[in-house]
C-alpha cells in the first residue's frame, strides 16, 4: 500500500498519543463546564488546542500522500473519549445525593454503620409500598460513592438507592482522615 513506511507509522503513532491526549482533556474540560469548575476548564481548553493545532497541522499536510494518518487520527480521537471518560471517574470531581430506602428495618442499623464510617446521615420514616420504609438522605464526594454503596449493600442488600449529581453542596461532613505519623506529620500544617 502506497504511503505506508516507517516514518508513517510512528507519525501516525504520535498523532494517536496526541489526540488521545487532546480528546482526554476534552472529555474532563465539558465535564468541569457542567460541574462549575471553570479555571479548571480554561486551563484545560488551552492545553487541549494547542495539542488539537498541532494534531491537525502534522495531517492535513500529508493526508492527501498517506491516507493512514486519518486512520491514525480516527482512532486516537475515539479512544480519547473513552480514556477521559475514565480519568474523570477516577479524579470524581463533585459531590453526590445518595437517598437510601431500607424496608426490612434495617434503616437504623444502616444509618449507624454509615455515621461509624464519618458520614453525615438523615433518615425519614415513610410508609411503601409493603409497609413501612426508612429513607436515608446524606450528600458526599463522588470519590466516597463506592465506599458509601459498600456500606449499603452490606448492611441491607436489599435496600433501593438513588445516586444523583449535586450541582452544589453547602456542607459536606466526611470521614475523619487518620492523624498524620512518621515522614508526613513532618510536613503537618500548625
Amino acid at each position: 500500500m502506497p504511503g505506508i513506511d516507517v516514518g508513517t507509522i510512528i507519525t501516525g503513532a504520535i498523532i494517536f498519543l496526541a489526540r488521545v491526549v487532546d480528546v482526554s482533556l476534552g472529555t474532563i474540560r465539558t465535564i468541569s463546564i457542567v460541574r462549575g469548575r471553570t479555571s479548571t476548564a480554561f486551563f484545560l481548553g488551552f492545553i487541549e488546542i494547542i495539542i488539537w493545532l498541532a494534531v491537525i497541522a502534522a495531517v492535513l499536510n500529508d493526508i492527501m500522500t498517506k491516507p493512514l494518518l486519518g486512520v491514525f487520527y480516527a482512532f486516537g480521537f475515539s479512544t480519547g473519549n473513552v480514556v477521559g471518560i475514565m480519568l474523570e471517574r477516577r479524579v470524581a470531581f463533585g459531590h453526590i445525593v445518595l437517598q437510601v430506602i431500607s424496608s426490612r428495618g434495617e434503616g437504623a442499623q444502616l444509618a449507624t454503620a454509615i455515621r461509624d464510617a464519618g458520614y453525615g446521615v438523615t433518615t425519614f420514616e415513610g410508609q411503601g409500598m409493603s409497609g413501612p420504609v426508612t429513607l436515608l438522605y446524606l450528600a458526599a464526594r463522588r470519590k466516597d460513592v463506592s465506599d458509601l454503596l459498600a456500606i449499603v449493600k452490606r448492611e441491607d442488600p436489599d435496600a433501593f438507592y438513588i445516586l444523583e449529581l449535586a450541582s452544589s453542596v453547602s456542607k459536606i461532613q466526611r470521614p475523619m482522615m487518620p492523624p498524620a505519623t512518621g515522614w508526613r506529620a513532618v510536613f503537618k500544617k500548625k
